[in-house]
């Protein structure tokens, strides 16, 4: 299984950017799909993730109404759209993958079955 991440960048404060993750290597039906983040220095915290069958979607409070998430099963991605990018914004964005199975609720690490390698979003003041 391979999880390519892709689309992060330096960008200003108050720009957007859209991050995209491929899935390869099964099939990903009853997979949720969705982003974490880890700054500098802090530990992973969620961001995004939209459940199989793209019904429903959680966010991470502090990208509320910022970030959207959506998924394309037919090209087994997921694109993360985030808008109004804050300094905060700044680090690593991994996508992930949890089996339906596992939860139904807001993902947590503990649940997650594949992780992609991560790409860096840096926001510029």
């Amino acid at each position: 299984v391979q999880l390519q991440a892709s689309g992060g960048g330096l960008v200003p404060v108050g720009s957007s950017l859209r991050l995209s993750c491929a899935a390869s290597g099964r099939t990903f039906s009853n997979y949720d799909m969705g982003w974490f983040r880890q700054a500098p220095g802090k530990d992973r915290e969620f961001v995004g993730a939209v459940r199989w069958g793209g019904g429903t979607t959680w966010y991470g409070d502090s990208v509320k109404g910022r970030f959207t998430i959506a998924r394309d099963d037919a090209k087994n991605t997921v694109i993360l759209q985030t808008n109004n990018v804050k300094d905060e914004d700044t680090a690593v964005y991994y996508c992930a993958l949890r089996h339906v199975t596992r939860g139904s609720q807001l993902p947590v690490e503990e649940q997650i079955d594949y992780w992609g390698q991560g790409t860096l979003v840096t926001v510029s003041a």
